[in-house]
């Protein structure tokens, strides 16, 4: 008897972990049917306004770009030692800067150097420097806003008091005095950026509005329930606070490029190629206001302009998305 007992209960505990597998499995599969379902609408919803589509455009365009240069050098269909970025001259040109020609469809710079190469190249370096920055200021802005809002108290005013400061000091001035006191590459400046963005003013709005999740009933439920601090903020709150962080990184691209082409220009940052380092060269050699030699100028600088106004595009149409006031029903 004890036997045939000891064979019930354990089918019978095998049958109920069965069940509990099978209905966490019927969750996630909810979970998932229901955030697709959500993501396909805010698709539909981006779709709707034409200025967040024009930025995407944008974006796109210039990622062929970045994507094509290597591919062109690689293929050989631009010879290296031409059409290198950094170390490429045109033995057949007689005089330099060349103007644009069949060769040379943005002409040349003052060192000899392809200024279409350069441009493809240094889209690549933009685009790794924006994700890079945008990604650590997510990273920072959201923990420290759902730190600082659900903990409180003297927490919360330590972090706010240093976002006040970061917000009160000119965010390039800052850079300036870093890359005059450090040895600045690529990378550290992503991360510098990231910081000071996560830090500064997207952490107070990333709190006000974990301040908004804190005082929910779910919230008061898992607290109910025995759930943790660290499990009620990484759960709960940080979920809920992705979709406006993300869109807060859409601006952090726009003011990690344009922040990386003022201190190229002033030849502050250990670099090899940036349409900030064009301009640079462009400015050294004299040829700055030299408009019969537009070729110079105005590509890398409608470059800076044309891709921080499609992220910043693509962040308006994002917060029609995610902002209630603002999203269409």
């Amino acid at each position: 008897m004890a036997e045939k007992s000891d064979i019930v209960g354990g089918a019978t505990a095998g049958t109920a972990a069965g069940v509990v597998r099978h209905t966490e499995l019927d969750l996630w599969k909810i979970r998932l049917q229901l955030t697709w379902r959500e993501f396909k609408q805010n698709v539909a919803l981006f779709a709707e306004n034409k200025i967040g589509l024009l930025g995407v455009a944008i974006i796109v365009l210039f990622a062929l770009m970045a994507v094509a240069h290597p591919i062109l050098i690689a293929t050989r269909v631009w010879d290296p030692n031409i059409y290198d970025p950094i170390v490429g001259y045109d033995f057949t040109q007689v005089q330099q800067p060349a103007p644009p020609s069949a060769a040379h469809l943005l002409g040349t710079d003052p060192l000899g150097r392809d200024v279409l190469s350069q441009l493809m190249y240094s889209a690549a370096s933009e685009f790794a420097l924006g994700v890079t920055a945008a990604l650590v200021t997510v990273i920072v802005a959201t923990t420290v806003g759902a730190v600082a809002a659900y903990y409180g108290g003297i927490l919360d005013s330590i972090l706010m008091r240093l976002a006040d400061l970061i917000i009160m000091t000119p965010f390039v001035t800052i850079l300036i005095v870093l890359s005059a006191m450090f040895d600045v590459k690529m990378i550290h400046l992503a991360i510098i950026i990231g910081l000071l963005s996560g830090f500064g003013g997207d952490a107070i709005i990333i709190k006000s509005q974990a301040l908004t999740i804190k005082v929910r009933t779910y919230i008061e439920a898992a607290r109910v329930a025995g759930g943790g601090d660290a499990h009620i903020i990484l759960r709960h709150i940080v979920p809920n606070l992705l979709p406006l962080s993300f869109l807060y990184m859409m601006f952090t691209v726009t003011s990690a490029i344009f922040s990386e082409a003022v201190l190229s220009f002033f030849g502050l940052i250990n670099i090899r190629m940036s349409w900030g380092l064009m301009i640079h060269t462009t400015s050294t050699a004299g040829y700055l206001m030299d408009l019969k030699r537009w070729w110079l100028v105005f590509p890398a600088s409608l470059s800076i302009t044309a891709l921080c106004a499609a992220f910043y595009l693509v962040g308006r149409a994002l917060d029609e998305v995610v902002n209630p006031r603002l999203r269409k029903r």
